[in-house]
C-alpha cells in the first residue's frame, strides 16, 4: 500500500508527497493502493500541529518521537503494543477527522488496484499512471480557473524508487496512456517519512482506503469518503480497478 499528499504553496507549485507501506508480491493481499491528498498551503501547519497533539497522548514528554502510521497503530505492533486498542483506534479516527475538517479545498486521491486483474503488469505502474494523470488533470482544472500551478511529487523512501522515477520521466517525455504529463516541474523526489506529520497523515488515509477494499472494514473509510476530488458531481479522485 502506498500513499501520497500534495501541498500547494505560494510560489505556484504543488507538492505531492508519497509513501510506500506494503508489498506488491504479498499473495495474502488482494489489493494495492496508491493514495494521497492535496492540502491548502495555510493548512499545513495547522494539520501538523493537530497531529502533534494526538501524538502527545501517547508520549507527552516527546510527541515528536511518536510516528503515526495506520497498520502498526491498529494492530498494536512495536511501541503501540503498550496502549489500549480503544485508544489507538480513537487516535486513527481523530486523525482522519482532522483531514475531514480541514480547508474545503483539500482533495483526496486514490488508485485501488486488484492485483490479479492487472497481472502480469506491475500494480505500481498501473496505480502510479492513474494517480499521476489524475493529479495532472487536477492541475489543469486549476489552470482553467486562473490558478496556474506546477507539481512536484515527493515519495517516502521506497523499494519502488527506480520504477517510479523511470515512469515519471516517461510520462513527461514519451507520454502515458492518455497523453503527456505537462504540469510537473520535476521528477519525483524521495525522503524519509519521519520528516513530516503530513506524510504520516497520508499513510493513515491510504490505510483507511486499503482496509475498506481489502478487509471490508469501512469504519475509517466512511470518515474520509466525501473528500475525494470531484467536480460537477463527478468523482475524479478515486480510481478502482477490480
Amino acid at each position: 500500500m502506498t500513499d501520497f499528499y500534495c501541498l500547494r504553496i505560494k510560489n505556484s507549485h504543488v507538492f505531492a508527497v508519497c509513501r510506500e507501506s506494503g508489498t506488491t508480491h504479498d499473495s495474502n493481499q488482494q489489493y494495492f493502493v496508491l493514495a494521497g491528498f492535496c492540502v491548502f498551503e495555510r493548512q499545513g501547519y495547522w494539520i501538523s500541529d493537530q497531529l502533534d497533539q494526538i501524538a502527545a497522548r501517547f508520549d507527552p514528554a516527546d510527541p515528536v518521537s511518536v510516528e503515526l502510521h495506520g497498520s502498526p497503530m491498529l494492530s498494536g505492533r512495536g511501541k503501540w503494543r503498550s496502549y489500549p486498542k480503544s485508544d489507538r483506534e480513537k487516535a486513527i479516527e481523530d486523525i482522519l477527522q482532522i483531514f475531514l475538517q480541514s480547508h474545503p479545498s483539500n482533495r483526496l486521491f486514490a488508485s485501488v488496484i486488484k492485483k490479479t486483474v492487472v497481472s502480469p503488469k506491475d500494480p505500481v505502474e498501473v496505480a502510479f499512471e492513474q494517480l499521476a494523470s489524475r493529479f495532472d488533470r487536477y492541475l489543469i482544472r486549476l489552470h482553467k480557473n486562473d490558478n496556474t500551478q506546477r507539481g512536484i511529487i515527493i515519495f517516502d523512501k521506497s523499494t519502488y524508487e527506480t520504477t517510479i522515477q523511470s515512469l515519471a520521466t516517461d510520462f513527461r517525455t514519451i507520454g502515458y496512456s492518455w497523453g503527456v504529463i505537462r504540469n510537473f516541474s520535476e521528477v519525483p523526489l524521495f525522503l524519509d517519512s519521519k520528516a513530516s506529520r503530513l506524510i504520516q497523515l497520508a499513510d493513515l488515509l491510504a490505510y483507511a482506503i486499503f482496509r475498506h477494499f481489502e478487509k471490508g472494514d469501512s469504519r475509517f473509510f466512511s470518515i474520509i469518503q466525501s473528500r475525494f476530488d470531484s467536480e460537477g458531481g463527478i468523482v475524479h479522485g478515486l480510481h478502482i480497478q477490480q
